[in-house]
């Protein structure tokens, strides 16, 4: 995989779109002179945490004896549930960990998981585990995602104005697809690793 590849990947898991009605929602109850900062800050902190993964995520797998085609099939799979509720989107609720009227988002539900997914924690831990020598490429992909996402997050009120709610859900829709040919992608190479290494 190239910089571009791993660039759409992480940008198409992060789905800054499909997230534009939750950031929007969560913001409200910000004050408005105060929902930039909280969108920097939480953004951030994403940021901070998929960098985390992607630096530390080798040794995390050592520890706990996880082979690479493990990670690639869990991978795909995890992208496939994924890609399946972009294709077929369902109302999302606001949950009871969500802030209240006033009460400015922490960490929760923001920056994890809107941004720093487990889907976008399991690409990163693939990439640094299947090429180590790449971290440098793999450190550029991930943060031109997360500022396409921060730049598409930022102006979410507009996008949303401009797209509609169908507009919104159609472009998710075709990411979902995208993803999920990714994901099949994903699966099929762990399951070849597999059957090589014990064929």
């Amino acid at each position: 995989m190239d910089l571009i590849g791993a660039f759409v990947l992480l940008f198409v898991v992060m789905d800054p779109l499909g997230n534009i009605p939750i950031f929007i929602s969560v913001l409200d109850t910000v004050k408005p002179e105060r929902r930039y900062k909280v969108l920097a800050r939480e953004l951030v902190l994403a940021l901070v945490i998929l960098f985390a993964f992607l630096f530390g995520g080798q040794y995390l797998l050592a520890a706990l004896h996880l082979s690479q085609y493990s990670i690639s099939v869990a991978g795909g799979i995890i992208l496939f549930l994924i890609a399946l509720k972009m294709i077929f989107p369902v109302q999302r609720q606001m949950r009871e960990d969500e802030p209240d009227e006033h009460e400015e988002p922490f960490l929760v539900p923001l920056a994890i998981p809107m941004v720093a997914g487990p889907s976008a924690m399991a690409i990163l831990l693939l990439l640094a585990t299947r090429h180590p020598d790449r971290l440098g490429l793999w450190s550029l992909a991930l943060f031109l995602a997360w500022a396409a996402t921060a730049i598409i997050l930022a102006a979410a009120p507009l996008i949303k104005h401009l797209l509609g709610k169908r507009g919104l859900i159609a472009t998710e829709r075709l990411m979902g697809m995208l993803l999920v040919a990714i994901a099949v992608q994903m699966f099929l190479e762990g399951v070849a690793e597999f059957i090589g290494e014990y064929s």
